[in-house]
């Protein structure tokens, strides 16, 4: 599945976007616009950090919706109509191409990118250096981008609910210690999260992380794992054979016993990797989005349960 509507298509969506524009200045206003006002985020751990700053004063919308996979979001008319409507925009740069294009039509004063405050350090380069290929092998693919999947690491993901409270409070002022308290609330949540990830993780039998696909490099850095990704940082690559080989070897070798799948991606790799080698398939959830099938109803639940399932794949004591 490609990763981003072509060109010509998003051309098309904003021609159409500003046909969507004029209706809207041309109505006799009846009925309250939603989108005015509103924050709009761009996939699920935004959304979920910009509620919990705002504490449900504000309305906040997320553009990728419960069960799709943000990578390869398309944008309708009607979402960059809501984009050029509100009144803030949060986004990460470079994770979503169709959302990364289509911010040329939102007023820069607008628009947080909360990339910079993330710290994505970790480069797809490197990410693919732990992959069932090599670099060399995915020459077909972009990888030129660094690992957009900050929020898997509580203290990156601490930081952006910072950027977000800061500049919520800058652009309403009147609300701006209510923003304050309701961010150092949810920053301590997260310094809790991570210290149960620290202790939890701290002695396990194996550090060797075999994923579906690397979406997990900031949690293996931050709490000592080796990340190996089936895939790349792009879940809708596919591994060649020799690539499937190299993993199964690492799996004998290393003695993994659990290969991580995710939700959202299709079983099929990780299934055959653990069928040739012996190990079990467990779910790993890179909380892209929360669906009746995610093992809690929100960030922080998830994220225990991936704890949990990462204690008992990786034997920590």
């Amino acid at each position: 599945m490609p990763s981003a509507p072509p060109r010509r298509v998003l051309t098309a969506l904003v021609a159409a976007t500003a046909l969507v524009l004029t209706a809207a200045a041309c109505s006799s206003g009846s009925g309250a616009d939603t989108s005015q006002g509103a924050v709009v985020t761009s996939f699920y751990p935004l959304q979920f950090a910009t509620q919990q700053i705002t504490g449900g004063t504000v309305p906040v919308t997320v553009l990728t919706k419960p069960g799709a996979e943000p990578h390869d979001l398309e944008l309708a008319p009607q979402d960059i109509a809501t984009m050029t409507k509100a009144r803030l925009v949060v986004y990460s740069d470079g994770f979503q191409p169709a959302v990364d294009e289509a911010m040329a039509e939102v007023q820069p004063s607008s628009v947080l990118d909360v990339a910079d405050a993330a710290r994505l350090t970790l480069t797809a380069a490197e990410e693919e250096g732990h992959a069932g290929e090599s670099a060399a092998q995915h020459g077909a693919h972009d990888h030129s981008g660094n690992d957009p999947h900050f929020w898997l690491d509580p203290q990156r993901y601490a930081d952006v609910a910072k950027a977000i409270g800061a500049r919520l409070a800058e652009d309403d002022p009147a609300h701006a210690a209510a923003y304050d308290r309701n961010t150092a609330a949810f920053v301590a949540k997260l310094t809790t999260l991570d210290g149960e990830l620290r202790t939890g993780l701290a002695s396990c039998r194996s550090k060797v992380l075999v994923t579906s696909h690397a979406a997990f490099g900031y949690l293996a850095q931050r709490y000592g794992l080796e990340q190996h990704g089936i895939t790349g940082i792009s879940p809708e690559a596919e591994p060649s054979a020799a690539g499937l080989q190299q993993i199964a070897d690492l799996v004998r070798k290393e003695g993994v016993t659990t290969i991580f799948q995710e939700t959202l991606v299709e079983a099929h790799f990780a299934e055959t990797v653990a069928g040739s080698t012996g190990a079990q398939v467990a779910t790993l959830d890179p909380l892209e989005g929360i669906t009746s099938s995610s093992a809690g109803t929100d960030y922080f639940e998830v994220m225990r349960s991936n704890l949990s399932a990462l204690q008992k794949g990786l034997g920590c004591s």
